[in-house]
């Protein structure tokens, strides 16, 4: 990558990640009127594939506490970990949250046509990264206790070869039912058409513990209602808006009492709706790219002057 970016004329150095941030830090040195940006999606050096190889996390942790300090433009996905960055190195970071767009209005699929069952309420646990310890295994458990409704799964993910046997071997099948990955659009009818939408990712990593994940905003673009685990950003956006409730305990009866008392509660389920379509106009990529556009207006400003 370093070799590509010297001999490959630029102005502008985008880098994502702590694994490209060497070649495009090197480059930018050698390189005339060119600046760089560093976006950073997570506490890179606390991500599970590291946290258990003390050399290799070493490794790059060095590196990061050399190059953050002299980087001008650095970006990152959320209020917490931007927070951590400048307690850190003391260096400005500008929050760009990955987040949809406003969902536009079409004609949707009904329950009937995505295969579901009408008479049933749906529970939606949706994504590209349904992986351990994201409360899924819990969540399927947790139908045993719920009556009237059934969990629908989209997406994949290393936890999804387990939670099939799981949902065999627990008799569940007729409660809880499987959809492969597929485009968002499509994505975003199954989430439309359901009544709770779950985010139990569990705070296994400091990583973890400051995720704000997309399935979030999905929820908010679909006008349901959410529960979720109590990390910080997630918690902080379901409170802000009071569109769901938040728990600390990822177990099969905790997830269950709270769907039931959240079922229960019609005039509670309508108005975390009515919130959502009040947030959705708000927490949207048309707003949040605003913040992005007047970086770049910035580094345009640097790069020509």
């Amino acid at each position: 990558l370093f070799i590509f970016l010297t001999f490959t004329k630029s102005n502008l150095l985008f880098s994502n990640d702590l694994d490209t941030l060497p070649a495009n830090f090197f480059a930018n040195k050698i390189k005339f009127r060119t600046v760089l940006v560093y976006d950073t999606h997570e506490l890179f050096t606390e991500v599970p594939e590291l946290i258990h190889r003390k050399k290799t996390r070493s490794f790059w942790l060095t590196l990061e506490k050399w190059m953050f300090p002299k980087l001008n433009f650095v970006i990152t996905v959320n209020q917490s970990i931007a927070d951590i960055y400048y307690k850190r190195y003391k260096v400005p970071i500008v929050v760009v949250r990955n987040i949809p767009n406003k969902f536009k209005d079409k004609k949707s699929s009904s329950k009937k046509e995505l295969g579901l069952p009408e008479d049933q309420k749906i529970i939606i646990i949706q994504g590209a990264g349904l992986n351990v310890q994201r409360g899924i295994e819990e969540a399927v458990l947790a139908m045993h206790l719920i009556n009237n409704s059934i969990l629908i799964i989209v997406g994949n993910g290393d936890v999804i070869p387990k939670v099939k046997k799981m949902v065999i071997s627990e008799g569940l099948n007729n409660k809880v039912y499987f959809f492969d990955k597929r485009p968002y659009a499509e994505m975003m009818e199954f989430t439309r058409v359901s009544d709770l939408g779950l985010a139990l990712d569990k705070p296994i990593s400091d990583n973890y513990k400051y995720a704000l994940p997309n399935k979030v905003f999905d929820y908010i673009q679909a006008g349901i209602p959410i529960l979720s685990s109590d990390l910080i950003e997630i918690k902080n956006i379901v409170q802000k808006y009071n569109i769901g409730k938040s728990i600390s305990m990822i177990t099969p009866e905790e997830i269950a009492k709270n769907i039931n008392s959240i079922f229960s509660d019609h005039a509670l389920m309508n108005k975390m709706k009515l919130n959502c379509n009040n947030a959705a106009e708000i927490e949207n990529w048309e707003n949040e790219k605003l913040k992005l556009s007047f970086l770049l207006k910035k580094i345009i400003s640097k790069i020509t002057e």
